[in-house]
């Protein structure tokens, strides 16, 4: 009887390996990349500054490994983004909702730019509205209509949602729901 309590236990083989996908995650400095794919990945947020270049993170979930690759968002780095996109299955946009009118401006910019790129216009999208926690946030509503959401991303899979650091819950079931596209796009190509 022991040996078939052990034999039950050790050869049921490797648990079956939970599927990878690549991101990239664009933004401007400061919209709250890096603190929140830290918070993500359980890290210490305590001295985070502005990403000079890029990093990458595999950031773990229940049915998923997400392999980030979050580009630096100073007007210096963003003229590279473009070189990262290759082999990138989903994006993440995060901007800051309570930025100046003109930062805004310059994400509404960029996001327009990353939704039309060739690399990037056929994958799915996740957009968060970071910094939620702020008084001057804007809500996902009005970042959809400033941004124009609706004309631009017609027919492309795409997620607004708004975020912050204090509700990383929220947060995660954002990337539940990007992974949830992910894995539609893979049965719909034949990929598994």
């Amino acid at each position: 009887m022991d040996f078939l309590c052990f034999r039950t236990l050790c050869c049921k083989g490797p648990p079956t390996p939970r599927p990878e996908y690549d991101l990239v995650c664009i933004g401007l400095t400061g919209s709250g990349k890096t603190s929140l794919l830290s918070r993500l990945c359980s890290e210490a947020t305590d001295n985070i500054g502005p990403t000079t270049g890029f990093s990458i993170k595999a950031v773990p979930f229940q049915n998923a490994i997400l392999n980030v690759k979050e580009l630096g968002g100073a007007d210096s780095i963003k003229k590279y983004w473009s070189r990262y996109y290759q082999g990138s299955q989903g994006v993440v946009f995060i901007l800051d909702s309570a930025s100046t009118d003109e930062d805004l401006e310059l994400a509404r910019t960029e996001l327009h730019s990353a939704l039309q790129h060739p690399q990037l216009c056929t994958l799915p999208f996740l957009i968060l509205a970071n910094h939620q926690d702020k008084p001057a946030a804007r809500t996902t509503q009005e970042i959809k209509k400033y941004f124009e959401l609706e004309p631009l991303a017609r027919g492309k899979s795409w997620i607004l949602e708004g975020s912050s650091v204090d509700n990383m819950d929220a947060v995660k079931q954002s990337f539940t729901q990007l992974i949830e596209l992910l894995e539609d796009k893979d049965q719909d190509t034949g990929r598994i």
